[in-house]
């Protein structure tokens, strides 16, 4: 699939581009540079600002919720604790239902999802339920599960994925007893699961999955525990068991897989950003590991990491310049 020159911004440098190609007149290159570098309209400021502060004002709700129950938690009869936090829930997804799929409606569906779990937390504390910690969270995850499919939002998405990973952490810790990195590479294959079925869904032209800053997350909740389990492998060899070998087979092939998909599907250099750090982090750490082995503690040592940090941003610098450039030909 080829990179579509739609994609692009439309940045000054691609407008003067254009013009110096004949594909925009004088006029039309004036007229463009006009509404390239123009500040946005009032209604879409209005927009921007209702969004921002409707999502913090969900936010310190909740933290009021949250605070209000800690502080009274002694003096709130077990029936009067479960009574608000269920009127709460009913009375978000009510509002929910009337406001309909706009941003304040779906808002008013993470403000429920978001309640239930103090809800189970509550029950189990009032009744002495016996369930482990990672039962509320898969429990959670479940019973929101319905909500987060029909709201196509895609805060609730990373909500119900966040569950998931606490859910597996804590079963990890609680029941299965299991390796610290067995653990990283499952929450790698998790995360980087729900990551490709968001390109693969986002490639078929689902609207409300064309924004770019859920799979920039995801992107990063991938990268960040097969990265640590690759430079464990890097700075302990000797150590690394089977689950950070994989790990750093894996991250390879995720650093490759971002570098083709900037090139030949949709220009993403937060990708290529990505590559480059996990790049800088693995060649710093088999560095170090070399000149600190050598001379142990020795001050000539940090001058040279230094320097090949130094050098090391530069050349990473250079080749997302480059890869830019390289997108804007393409």
């Amino acid at each position: 699939m080829s990179l579509d020159p739609l994609d692009f911004a439309a940045t000054p440098e691609r407008i003067r581009a254009l013009a110096d190609a004949g594909v925009l007149t004088p006029s039309g290159m004036e007229q463009a540079l006009r509404l390239a570098v123009a500040s946005p309209a009032r209604p879409a400021w209005r927009r921007f600002l209702s969004a921002v502060l409707l999502g913090f004002g969900s936010l310190l709700v909740l933290s009021g919720v949250i605070y209000f129950f800690a502080y009274n938690w002694a003096a709130l009869h077990r029936f009067g604790k479960m009574g608000l936090l269920l009127a709460a829930i009913l009375a978000a997804s009510l509002a929910a239902w009337r406001l309909g799929e706009g941003l304040a409606g779906q808002f008013a569906l993470l403000f429920a999802a978001v309640l239930v779990g103090p809800l189970l937390a509550v029950y189990g504390q009032a009744y002495q339920t016996g369930a482990d910690p990672y039962e509320l969270f898969i429990g959670w995850s479940l019973l929101v599960l319905p909500w987060v499919a029909l709201a196509r939002f895609g805060p609730l998405w990373l909500l119900l994925l966040l569950l998931v990973d606490t859910g597996i952490c804590l079963y990890w810790e609680q029941v299965a007893l299991g390796e610290g990195s067995t653990l990283l590479l499952v929450l790698g294959l998790v995360n980087g699961g729900a990551w490709a079925a968001h390109e693969l869904l986002a490639g078929r032209g689902i609207p409300w999955l064309q924004g770019r800053w859920l799979p920039r997350v995801l992107a990063m909740m991938t990268l960040a525990p097969l990265l640590a389990l690759a430079t464990y492998m890097v700075a302990e060899p000797r150590e690394a068991d089977t689950a950070s070998r994989v790990a750093f087979g894996l991250l390879l092939g995720v650093m490759v897989a971002a570098y083709l998909f900037h090139r030949f599907v949709r220009s993403e250099l937060f990708l290529l950003t990505l590559d480059a750090m996990s790049a800088m982090t693995l060649v710093t750490t088999l560095i170090g590991r070399a000149l600190f082995n050598e001379n142990r503690f020795e001050p000539d040592v940090f001058f040279v990491m230094a320097l090949v940090i130094i050098g090391e941003v530069g050349l990473s610098v250079w080749w997302l310049r480059a890869e830019a450039r390289g997108s804007e030909e393409v």
